[in-house]
Order: C-alpha cells, then structure tokens, then sequence
C-alpha cells in the first residue's frame, strides 16, 4: 500500500471539519481563482467524507492543494489551467488520483474526468473514490490499471491528463510516459527531484536517475526512480512531449533523493508530439485596453495538412491560417468576447484541435 507521507505537494495544515452531509457550493464568484475554488471544494467534500469514514479511513493530504502550484506557473508564461483541460476529446483524467478530490473538483468545473488508479497501492483500495462518486451523484468513470504492467493504451484520447506524485513510483516511468504522449494532447507532472546524493555529490548537472533502496525513502518500497532536474527533462523529450513550462518547490539548494527535510518537488506542463494541438499565448489576454492580442500557436500533427477557423461569441467560423504548423498574431480580441479557435484537416472535415480564447476583465 502506497505510504502518503512521500508526497510533499499533498501536504497542507489541518482543516477544520463539521460532520454535516451536506455539499457546500462551488464557489462561483468570479474575482475567485482556480485555487481558492479548489480549497474551498476540498473543505466541503471533507464533511461529506466523514459523514461516511472515520478520518483514518481517507487519505489524508489535500492534493487539490496542486491546483495552485499548476497555476502559477502556468501564469508565468500567460496560459489558463483549464483552457488546456477544454480540448476536441471532451475528456481528462486524473491518474493516481487517492480519493478523487481533484477529478470530482474538475467535474464541478465542467470536465468530464477518468480516475486511473490501482487499487492495490491506492491508500484505500479505492473504496474512498467509490463513497465518494456516490455521494457526489458523479459521473467520474474510475478505472483500475495498473501501470506498472503492459497496460493497453485507451480506446479514446483525452486532452489533458493529471499525472501528479506518481511518476517516481513508477518502476517504468519511460514506458508510462511514451503511452501517455499517445492518447493525451497534455500532461501535468509533478514528481520528486533531487540536486544531490545523500553524502553531496553533485546530480543536477547531468541527465541522471537515482534508483532508491526499498526502504530509503520514507521506508516506502514504492518509491524508485528520483531524477535530477536535467534528467527529468531528458525523460520528457525522449518520451514524446514539448516541455511548455517547468517550475520546482521545496529545497532549492541541496536537495536529496531520501530526506525528507531536503525534498524538492517539479511540476511540468507537457504537450505531446505526436498528437494535433493549438494553443494561444497569452491566454486569457491580459486586461488593459479595449483592444488586446494573443499568438496562436498549432501544429496538424500527423496530418500533412491543416486549416485554422475562429469562431466569436459562438458565431460563424472564418478562416484565420492555412498552413499544417505556424504561428499568427490575433491583434483584435475585444473585452465581453469569446473566441474559439479550432485546429482541422485540410478539407475541413475533422476537428483537431481547440481553443478558447478570452480577455482577462479583473
């Protein structure tokens, strides 16, 4: 069983909890962001959990506290979380997901989610996701597999997909990853990364794996690989992604594989090479004038062809680039306007790929 005091990104300080059934309301104010929504979500599905389990019964670390690291670093670089997550698939998943805190909180958001778990190193065997899909009325599919083996690739694709705190427990992560790049258009990682051994030899400045003793880390048999910041990147391009943005937490200076006082932690947002995919930088535009402009970026994939169109508010779609792989300047979003930009074949017959395209107002 997969011991949760190795995951630094989950840790967070204790929350107050009432015994009530009842489910709070999302926060729905709009000056809220992403990540005091997904606090606020993670407070009330723990009343509904202990009106069903003892607090020993659930996991006990608040992965939705992830939610804002994504967030942060997605805005240094001007990209909107779910923006990603809203895709031609119409579907995401969350893989390693514990008791499904953040796949029911991203359905509340719109999305329709996968959890991919195994339920034999999941903390409860999965039987807290399953109280929980019910309590919630959800249609969250939860699927057991195990990605240690050689586990089929999904019939579907999805557009984006949450892989955090697990990669390290991986004793394949290649393998995992490659699979991924062919049915996700992107990935949200985050995994443990070290800067040295534990007796001070330099590891970040080579493209290194560290391979931990069964009871090294957090005397937890399932930690293996920790890389060092350039052999994670290494990892990601030779398994079929783009590194769209990169940021660490946690000790920056020394950090080790096994100590837990010298833990630091990655979290990257990938885009898969083998998939089509469009995006906009920035997205949402910045506010300030009226009139405000973004760079769409796209690339058909394996189509030898590729048209972009753009819809407004809905509206009639016009052709706004002709080339398999570019990119263009919109210098024309207006504030109050939708924009949906979509990536297709060449004869127009099949959408590749989406995105939406907003001004900021606060």
């Amino acid at each position: 069983m997969q011991r949760p005091t190795d995951r630094l990104e989950d840790r967070v300080s204790t929350i107050k909890r009432g015994p009530t059934q009842e489910k709070e309301k999302l926060i729905s104010d709009g000056r809220c962001s992403l990540a005091d929504r997904a606090m606020q979500y993670g407070k009330s599905l723990w009343k509904i959990k202990l009106a069903h389990r003892p607090e020993s019964f659930w996991y006990p670390y608040g992965t939705l506290r992830n939610i804002q690291v994504l967030e942060e670093i997605l805005n240094t670089i001007g990209l909107d979380l779910l923006s990603l997550c809203r895709g031609p698939h119409g579907k995401i998943a969350d893989i390693g997901a514990g008791d499904g805190d953040l796949a029911f909180f991203l359905e509340e958001t719109g999305l329709s989610v996968d959890v991919i778990e195994n339920p034999v190193t999941n903390f409860n065997a999965l039987e807290g996701a399953r109280i929980m899909k019910e309590a919630l009325g959800s249609s969250v599919a939860i699927c057991e597999i195990d990605l240690d083996s050689q586990f089929p690739l999904s019939t579907e694709n999805y557009d984006a997909i949450f892989f955090l705190g697990i990669l390290y427990h991986l004793k394949n992560p290649f393998f995992v990853l490659e699979r991924l790049a062919q049915i996700a258009s992107y990935c949200f990682v985050s995994t443990r990364v070290a800067s040295h051994t534990a007796d001070g030899l330099p590891l970040s400045s080579h493209p290194l794996a560290y391979l931990l003793d069964p009871e090294e880390c957090n005397n937890d048999n399932t930690n293996f690989w920790i890389f060092s910041d350039r052999g994670l990147k290494r990892l990601v391009a030779r398994t079929g992604w783009s590194l769209v943005c990169y940021g660490t937490v946690g000790n920056m200076t020394n950090s080790t594989p096994n100590d837990p006082d010298r833990d630091q932690r990655a979290f990257c947002t990938l885009r898969s090479k083998a998939l089509p995919w469009i995006m906009a930088l920035p997205n949402p535009v910045p506010k300030g004038e009226a009139i405000g402009r973004t760079t769409i970026l796209w690339n058909a994939g394996a189509e030898s062809d590729g048209k972009v169109y753009v819809s407004r508010n809905g509206g009639e779609e016009s052709l706004f680039a002709a080339e398999s792989h570019d990119s263009c300047v919109a210098n024309w979003i207006q504030t109050g306007s939708s924009y949906e930009f979509r990536l297709y074949n060449s004869d127009h017959t099949k959408l590749l790929d989406k995105v939406v395209v907003s001004k900021a107002t606060q």
